[in-house]
């Protein structure tokens, strides 16, 4: 039957399998893990600096960038796939063709399958935290935010997370040109 259960459906459901990032994460290999993203055309929906969501169908494409704006590593899957779900793939190839320390990845990939495995790189994860409902949590990056404001600091973390915006970059300049 479709849609939400019924209270007290819940125990009849069966579990779910582990996710695909679990999967990535339990030590499949490059290639196991590129046949496991759906590649097939589809529908793809997200929401934009104004709240409001963007819908397209066709593919999407993903990409690891370097100093320079020069692209490392690139996958092309289904419009549908989260982002997060091609970030292992995506370290474990740019792993094999350069050296490098840091990861520098957007809210979307503040997950701890996605920390962990970067940390397991041996490489510094710089990941926007994202709350997630967590009201606590929220009100303390809030609170961080003013003292740092208050102080006149910025942290290390977030002056190399503004390196980000070579990806946002290399990303305006493949659609442009």
């Amino acid at each position: 039957k479709r849609g939400r259960p019924r209270k007290g459906e819940q125990e009849a459901l069966e579990p779910k399998g582990p996710t695909r990032l679990e999967k990535q994460s339990a030590g499949m290999s490059l290639q196991a893990m590129l046949a496991d993203l759906p590649k097939q055309a589809d529908v793809g929906c997200k929401r934009n600096s104004q709240g409001y969501a963007e819908v397209w169908r066709g593919y999407k494409f993903h990409m690891t960038s370097g100093d320079g704006q020069v692209p490392l590593s690139c996958i092309l899957t289904s419009a549908s796939v989260h982002d997060s779900q091609v970030a292992l793939p995506l370290m474990k190839m740019t792993e094999n063709r350069v050296d490098y320390l840091y990861d520098l990845m957007d809210a979307a990939y503040d997950v701890p399958g996605i920390l962990d495995y970067s940390k397991f790189l041996k490489h510094v994860p710089l990941v926007d935290k994202n709350p997630r409902r967590n009201k606590a949590l929220a009100e303390e990056l809030e609170a961080e935010a003013k003292r740092q404001t208050l102080i006149h600091m910025e942290s290390p973390e977030t002056v190399r997370y503004r390196e980000r915006t070579t990806a946002e970059r290399v990303n305006s300049r493949l659609k442009d040109e």
